[in-house]
């Protein structure tokens, strides 16, 4: 049985322990605005990008034209897997749903003999993938320094991406992050981006009804100057998407973790006062039976 000191320190440790998580959810919860608002604010321009996107691919079809961001290479045997996670711990199951779900596309890839490549953004994600997935690495992106993600970092990976795709290192590439949906709800995603991959038809929002378009220049040129930016796009979308999500992930953790503390401070307190009140009795009982002796 602990002694009255062990259980006060214990106390006080956990009491620590919760102003930290406090304060970790009241910062994550600050962030979280921003991160909600910005990720919130991009989804309307990459819906729109996406529907003009393939209404253009739509329109070229099969082409012999078509850019090889859209066509391909005409196989599919090198699969780079794209894992965007955090830079930072302590949010829950953010960083491992991800990582697992590209783990699970990656053994299925293998099982089927393709070849896998992996590249990381966000050191935790390069910490869980490294761990039977090593073999599988060709680069990693550090954000570390990065504050606030901006365009410019999605150019730089996407850059990365499409100079490996123009030399030929793999057929088609996935990015796996977590779509934000609230703070309790963040859905792992895995999007391809390259062959370019559209769902939405480009209909006109009205009627229903599809909207033509006459193009100048013709549709491949265009394609071929919006492909590289709609890749750029979707890696930002993606980062934006994580952000958030990690924010929401955090806050609710923290939220959990305060809570938790305090409901193992008050069995704690339980337990030291009945340690306390046995102390005393048995002191009482003592000076009772000396007195008696007497």
């Amino acid at each position: 049985m602990p002694s009255l000191k062990d259980l006060k320190n214990r106390i006080a440790t956990v009491k620590s322990t919760r102003k930290i998580t406090k304060a970790m959810q009241m910062v994550a919860a600050a962030k979280l605005r921003r991160a909600q608002e910005a990720a919130e604010m991009s989804r309307p321009y990459a819906e729109r990008f996406n529907a003009v996107m393939a209404q253009l691919a739509k329109s070229v079809g099969d082409s012999d034209n078509a850019p090889k961001l859209l066509a391909g290479t005409g196989k599919d045997d090198v699969h780079l897997l794209i894992v965007m996670t955090a830079e930072r711990g302590l949010c829950g199951g953010f960083n491992a749903n991800i990582a697992k779900l590209a783990k699970k596309r990656a053994d299925e890839l293998a099982g089927a003999g393709k070849t896998v490549k992996i590249l990381t953004v966000g050191k935790k994600g390069r910490d869980s993938m490294k761990r039977g997935y090593s073999e599988h690495f060709i680069d990693h992106v550090d954000l570390t320094d990065v504050k606030r993600v901006g365009y410019e970092d999605a150019q730089g990976i996407a850059k990365n991406v499409l100079d490996r795709f123009d030399a030929g290192e793999f057929d088609v590439a996935t990015i796996f992050f977590s779509e934000f949906q609230n703070v309790v709800t963040q859905i792992p995603t895995a999007t391809q981006i390259i062959p370019a991959s559209f769902d939405t038809e480009g209909k006109d929002e009205q009627d229903g009804a599809p909207t033509l378009y006459e193009y100048e220049p013709s549709e491949e040129e265009i394609l071929a100057d919006l492909l590289p930016r709609g890749v750029a796009t979707q890696i930002f979308s993606a980062l934006l998407e994580n952000a958030a999500s990690e924010q929401g992930a955090r806050m609710s953790a923290m939220d959990n973790a305060t809570r938790n503390a305090g409901d193992m401070i008050e069995d704690l307190t339980i337990e030291y006062n009945r340690s306390r009140q046995a102390v005393i009795t048995n002191e009482l009982i003592e000076i009772i039976s000396g007195a008696e002796a007497l």
